[in-house]
């Protein structure tokens, strides 16, 4: 009887939560003290978890409303600019609910008798939620440029170039609503539709190996549409980035397409290059390039196109991609010196072309089950055909030494598919997944011989993790499994890995809006497809390049260090970081009959320790905001037949000021270089001023790249035995540049809805080995 009567009381529970009735929430925003209605403060109705559900904004009268809310537990954010954050607990909602002021309270710092207004931005263990503000969304004419104004730590933003990169190269993930998008999807962003940024700094297990995810929160029209344009060129040189976008929503659908396509054309392209070379007789060669000026032209266009339908439970998205790079002239000509004999002189030229072509379908599916259960389904299938060649020659009056033809032909297909299952508990959440990708390649190498390569890869990975709270402590607990797999075709040569990659994060609140936060985790790192290849590729008259397929998969072990401090509009970040990979994947030169092999093995080690401090302030009287970046980086290269110690300091930062219509911005980065193995691989410096004029939908920009400076440089260095060498790449156009930038963003017809997708697979490696310089 006892069983009977716990079944009845278990099935009328299924029963009423599957006839449960959506509620409906409203209320009014008002200021504290002045007990007057805010108009345009953002309520945010969100899980317990922070998962975001939808958000609204309060009208003139400080009212809002939420329909078709179904009932659960919910956390609700209310803010404002200038106003502190409030977060209302709505637990075991299940009726309508009527909240008549929501009180947010003032926030401002004094500065010599300079009011400032508060950032909106909270953090939380694996993930920063910030809130633009109208300041930065009047002075941003796309979601790249909305960055720039947020000034944001990790992230190194260029806004002329409509770039966002992480310093060392690390993964960055870009989504919309979680969709799986590319930069090109947020460069055609609306500023005014994005309700927030969810910027994960400290993503989880189910992201893989990225550094940083950036996932834009938008308002999802249910009417209407817009159109965009982003024209930008220089008037003086080849130069230029365009982007043309269309949306149009219908109900639950929405169709859109982007288009994109960049060139540059320089004709002021040269190289300087000394390389020292060691024999195994003892000899040895001091070989110096005095580069003359080369042509550099390269186009790249894409085309997107999405279909996506979503109601209150479910959603689905496709989306088909074409990318397109076409480097017709990588050229350096120069004249090659030994510097023990300065009669010893031949003309040299290195010609590259290169094309490639992505096409890929990505299909997402996600359902938002019953008390706080979802489950995601991704699965993205892409093409990867490459077309690389290059001519180098040595010749002495006219008489040609040495000449050397690469043609390359790659063709890699693709697979990837993943399921997530997420469970909230109040305030916890676990998870757990798995990701599988499938690729092939099939590359055709001639160089007066021709060489197949068919490879087929495989890789595997399930995790589970843990995210819980206890009173100001926030931890994540999460543990992974990896499988790697490779068969090379017609050697036999190949590897199946198994590795353990747990993670571990601590995060604790301090007093205000500030924290302490460590992380240790364990990563696995394959060996690349064109790594693999055991083909031999001659790069000049003394130098060959061979793959190693021998190359077996390694573990990176990572702790880091992050203590974030906000006083009204002041914010510090401090960040330290210690990463050893041991057994990776690095370059080495071998001597080998007289020539100098260029290739990669497993050698012993690499470690890395490095810090970083940022510090922000602003917007004084909203119109100004500064923010300062400053490191090092110290590396330890323990090769098999070498050992190697290199640091690098940098240092770059930004300005930003808006009055009225115009905007006034400007930036500097010094080089944030990254060594590993032998190999110093050096990163911009570059600086920038720009002033914009904005009107309702027309922005104007007029700017100027690197007005300080007589060139454009980028530098290299290998520390070889046998080879080493120290170059320079020059850009004289890249210098002074003036450009002109003109955006138009029109939408017709709309009202909003919101709707958020998790997943973001993408594989854009061809599996190609590099044949030059």
């Amino acid at each position: 009887m006892r069983q009977c009567l716990i079944i009845v009381i278990l099935f009328g529970s299924i029963i009423q939560n599957a006839f449960a009735q959506n509620v409906r929430i409203r209320g009014v925003v008002k200021d504290a003290k002045k007990q007057e209605p805010l108009e345009f403060a953002h309520i945010i109705l969100q899980r317990p978890d922070s998962v975001f559900v939808m958000g609204v904004t309060s009208d003139t009268e400080g009212r809002f409303v939420m329909n078709n809310v179904s009932a659960g537990d919910y956390l609700l954010a209310v803010s404002g600019v200038g106003y502190k954050n409030r977060h209302i607990p709505l637990k075991t909602l299940d009726k309508d609910i009527t909240l008549e002021a929501v009180l947010l309270e003032d926030e401002a710092v004094s500065l010599d008798n300079i009011t400032v207004s508060a950032s909106n931005l909270s953090s939380w263990i694996d993930k920063k939620i910030i809130y633009p503000s109208e300041r930065q969304v009047s002075a941003s004419t796309n979601g790249v440029d909305l960055l720039h104004q947020l000034m944001l730590p990790k992230l190194q933003v260029n806004p002329l170039f409509n770039e966002v990169s992480l310093p060392g190269g690390g993964e960055l993930q870009y989504r919309i609503n979680g969709v799986k998008v590319e930069v090109q999807d947020i460069i055609a962003l609306q500023p005014a539709e994005i309700i927030r940024l969810e910027f994960h700094d400290n993503p989880g297990l189910r992201y893989g190996n990225a550094e940083v995810v950036l996932d834009y929160i938008v308002r999802r029209p249910e009417t209407g549409g817009s159109i965009g344009f982003n024209l930008e060129n220089s008037p003086v040189v080849a130069w230029g980035n365009n982007n043309l976008n269309a949306k149009v929503n219908h109900k639950k659908s929405e169709f859109g397409v982007n288009y994109g396509i960049s060139h540059r054309d320089f004709y002021r392209m040269w190289r300087d290059n000394e390389e020292v070379f060691a024999f195994a007789d003892g000899s040895s060669l001091i070989r110096k390039e005095v580069g003359e000026r080369g042509h550099g032209e390269m186009y790249w266009q894409w085309l997107n196109s999405t279909y996506s339908y979503q109601d209150e439970q479910k959603m689905f998205s496709a989306t088909a991609r074409y990318y397109e790079n076409n480097t017709p002239h990588s050229d350096y000509k120069g004249s090659l010196y030994n510097k023990n004999n300065p009669a010893d002189v031949v003309y040299m030229v290195d010609r590259s072309s290169n094309k490639t072509r992505r096409p890929a379908l990505d299909l997402y599916y996600q359902h938002n089950l019953k008390n706080g259960q979802t489950l995601v389904l991704n699965a993205v299938g892409t093409y990867n055909y490459t077309d690389n060649a290059r001519l180098y020659q040595e010749s002495r009056e006219g008489i040609v030494l040495t000449n050397i033809n690469n043609l390359v032909t790659g063709k890699k297909y693709s697979f990837i598919g993943e399921g997530i299952y997420e469970k909230t508990f109040g305030v916890n959440r676990l998870g757990a997944g798995i990701r599988h990708t499938q690729a092939f390649s099939d590359n055709n190498y001639k160089n007066g011989i021709n060489y197949t390569a068919e490879m087929s890869q495989a890789e595997t990975f399930a995790y589970s993790e843990f995210k819980g709270k206890v009173e100001k402590l926030d931890y994540t607990l999460g543990v992974g499994v990896a499988r790697s797999y490779l068969d090379q075709e017609g050697d036999g040569k190949g590897y199946q890995y198994y590795t353990f990659n747990p993670r571990f994060v601590l995060q604790y609140t301090l007093p205000g809006r500030s924290f302490v936060r460590w992380k240790a985790d364990i990563s696995n790192s394959s060996p690349s497809l064109s790594n693999l290849s055991d083909v031999e590729q001659t790069i000049d008259s003394l130098q060959i390049q061979r793959g190693n397929p021998d190359l077996k998969p390694y573990l990176r072990y990572r702790t880091e260090l992050t203590c974030e401090i906000q006083k009204g509009v002041f914010y510090g970040n401090v960040w330290g970081t210690y990463e050893y990979h041991p057994k990776a994947i690095m370059d080495e030169k071998r001597l080998a009959d007289n020539r100098i092999v260029q290739t990669w093995d497993n050698q012993k080690d690499w470690r890395r320790a490095a810090s970083r401090l940022m510090l922000r302030a602003g917007p004084v009287k909203d119109i100004l905001q500064v923010a300062v970046t400053g490191g090092v980086n110290h590396y330890i290269s323990n090769g098999n037949t070498y050992h190697h110690t290199y640091t690098n300091w940098f240092m770059n930062g930004d300005i930003s000021a808006t009055y009225k219509h115009f905007t006034l911005g400007g930036g500097w980065m010094t080089n944030w270089n990254w060594f590993y193995g032998e190999t110093m691989d050096g990163g911009e410096n570059l600086h920038y001023a720009m002033i914009s004029y904005k009107h309702k939908n027309i922005s104007v920009t007029f700017g100027l790249i690197n007005p300080f400076a007589d060139n454009y440089k980028e530098e290299w260095e290998n520390w070889s035995q046998y080879a080493s060498y120290y170059r320079s790449n020059y850009i004289e156009e890249s210098s002074r540049m003036p450009f002109i930038r003109l955006t138009w963003n029109f939408s017709f017809g709309r009202t909003f809805n919101t709707g958020q997708k998790r997943l973001n697979n993408t594989d854009d490696d061809s599996g190609v080995m590099n044949t030059g310089k």
